[in-house]
């Protein structure tokens, strides 16, 4: 792998601390935009789960952002499908 890979593997992983103040690592997979709004779609990195972590963008400042978790069903699933949409032919998706 050289170094442009490297960089850009390395450059994949967020590390968001959570409510508890713990550190949690997670990949980034996409930033959708929804009704005016912007999601991150994250997995996470330390786990050999395939579990899909939505949050919403909140800017602070021009430097700064929080995310947060969505607790609308709604919105998690028309992010999610917008997603699945977007990368049909790239990634498998499980049905529930």
């Amino acid at each position: 792998m050289d170094n442009e890979n490297l960089e850009q593997e390395e450059s994949s992983i967020l590390t968001l601390t959570d409510e508890n103040g713990q550190d949690v690592d997670f990949e980034y997979l996409d930033c959708i935009e929804y009704q005016g709004k912007e999601y991150l779609v994250l997995m996470p990195a330390d786990e050999v789960s395939t579990e899909i972590v939505i949050l919403e963008v909140e800017p602070v400042d021009e430097e700064n952002e929080n995310y947060l978790s969505v607790q609308d069903e709604g919105i998690l699933n028309a992010v999610y499908d917008i997603f699945k949409e977007k990368y049909k032919g790239i990634l498998t998706f499980e049905e529930d």
